[in-house]
């Protein structure tokens, strides 16, 4: 078994060498619950739940840990806004992502640890690196603690970094400035401020406060994945500075902490960054009414983990034609093999070589899926053939099974396999979605059409008709995008 990982952390790709055979264990960011999932929350997901897939299925047994921090400025910030307590509204959008996760396939990792209940294990790590001279206590008596990045010579080396050149760590406001020795270092400890809620704070040997962002990952890794792990994941957008501080923070420390660093890319709007301000951010609600959850997760999942993933309204309906004939092979491949097929069970055999070597080469997706499509057009050779070939090197087994076995182990790897329960209930059908896709394109063609021509009546007639069946129109400088409005 050669797999290989890029490590952001050497900018290269290396072999993965467990640091435990046979087993794996990984790390990722999960939500800062701090308001409602959004499409970049679910790619990055996704990308670990495929990694995690493939790792399983190559043997390892996988531990996996997805933290959830329930607790930080703008938590504190959006709850006062809406006149509700803290853990309520941060335990509300936990949920809120939770559903989410759930609805695409996500498996639920082996451990999913709060930022507040691992006070003790951060109160810990802060006193080891205030022991070592690597942290220190804000001279005015604040409670603030900040970690000391003059101190740690191979802080930046993450992301590759001259200290000097580095922004200011963003933790505290600037007539405060004079706590720290340094602009850039980061708080480990923020003490308890005027007005923020009691319940906000613990009690601490520097005074009543809460964890700093990063040093919360640092402690909850360290309880349950001990002192060195083989892998931290996360978004690209983690890199700096909340990975560069966590390792340097863990490493001050004496701690090993992660052998390999894996960071995902990001969503994209129309090749344009997604931004709440901009208005150009989709939901998991938004995608889930266009399509299927298993078009979705097809969608968010058929990019390489490390590459921009750029989404466009026509993207869903691609999708779903590509999942429909994924479907339709295995349905009529089923059909026709009878018993066999029943026997088989798709998903229980190997996957073909080249998919193998795919997925182990950092998890080329794109392409496994093109030895994935191409399978299932030989399978779809084999039944137009009447499925009487016979598969090479076989004791007499015949193409279709064959393909039937691999198409059904591809998709299962993927997460993406049509046969599973998963997705009986999981928002209709692939084709119907491309059937309605080509009849509403045509409808806003002819609105288009009746547009140009200055026909106000006939365009407000098409785009009427439109919302009596349940379809929403948004027209934009790009043209006229639809979508199902809810009941």
């Amino acid at each position: 078994m050669t797999l290989r990982f890029y490590d952001s952390a050497t900018a290269e790709i290396r072999d993965f060498l467990p640091l435990t055979e046979g087993e794996a264990s990984l790390y990722y960011c999960g939500a800062t619950v701090q308001g409602e999932p959004h499409i970049g929350h679910l790619r990055s997901a996704l990308a670990f739940d495929q990694l995690t897939r493939w790792l399983r299925y190559r043997g390892l047994k996988v531990t996996v840990v997805r933290n959830v921090t329930d607790i930080d400025d703008k938590i504190l910030s959006k709850s006062a806004e809406a006149g509700e307590q803290w853990w309520a509204l941060a335990y509300r959008f936990e949920q809120a992502f939770e559903e989410a996760y759930d609805a695409l396939g996500v498996a639920r990792p082996t451990y999913e640890p709060r930022a507040t209940g691992h006070i003790p294990e951060m109160h810990a790590l802060i006193q080891e690196l205030m022991d070592r001279g690597h942290a220190y206590s804000a001279p005015d008596g604040s409670g603030d603690v900040y970690f000391d990045v003059r101190s740690w010579d191979r802080y930046g080396s993450l992301t590759h970094q001259r200290l000097d050149d580095m922004q200011a760590a963003a933790d505290v406001d600037l007539e405060f400035s004079g706590r720290k020795k340094d602009p850039r270092d980061f708080a480990l400890w923020k003490g308890h401020k005027a007005g923020e809620p009691a319940t906000a704070a613990w009690s601490s040997p520097w005074g009543a406060g809460r964890p700093g962002w990063h040093l919360e990952c640092s402690a909850m890794v360290g309880k349950y994945l001990g002192d060195a792990f083989d892998i931290h994941g996360g978004g690209l957008d983690l890199r700096f500075p909340h990975h560069e501080n966590e390792m340097a923070q863990s490493q001050a420390a004496g701690r090993s902490f992660a052998n390999f660093w894996l960071h995902n890319g990001m969503v994209t709007y129309r090749g344009e960054k997604m931004s709440k301000s901009v208005g150009n951010t989709v939901s998991p609600a938004q995608l889930l009414e266009q399509a299927p959850a298993l078009v979705v997760r097809y969608y968010l999942g058929q990019a390489n983990y490390r590459s921009v993933l750029d989404y466009r309204p026509e993207s869903l309906p691609e999708a779903a034609a590509a999942v429909d004939r994924i479907q339709s092979f295995l349905t009529n491949a089923a059909k026709a093999l009878g018993p066999a097929a029943a026997a088989a069970t798709a998903g229980s055999g190997a996957v073909p070589a080249a998919f193998e070597a795919a997925m182990d080469e950092d998890l080329n997706v794109p392409a496994a899926l093109a030895v994935l499509h191409d399978t299932v057009r030989r399978g779809n050779t084999a039944l137009a053939d009447g499925n009487t070939a016979l598969a090479d090197g076989t004791a007499g087994e015949s193409v279709l099974l064959q393909t039937y076995r691999q198409v059904g182990a591809m998709t299962t790897a993927l997460g993406i396999n049509p046969m599973d329960p998963q997705w009986k209930d999981a928002g209709g059908d692939p084709a119907a979605l491309r059937a309605l896709q080509t009849l509403v394109e045509a409808r806003l063609q002819a609105r288009q059409v009746a547009r140009s021509a200055g026909d106000w009546a006939a365009s407000d007639a098409i785009r009427d008709a439109l919302a009596v069946a349940g379809i929403g129109i948004a027209d934009s400088a790009d043209g006229a995008s639809w979508s199902l409005r809810k009941n």
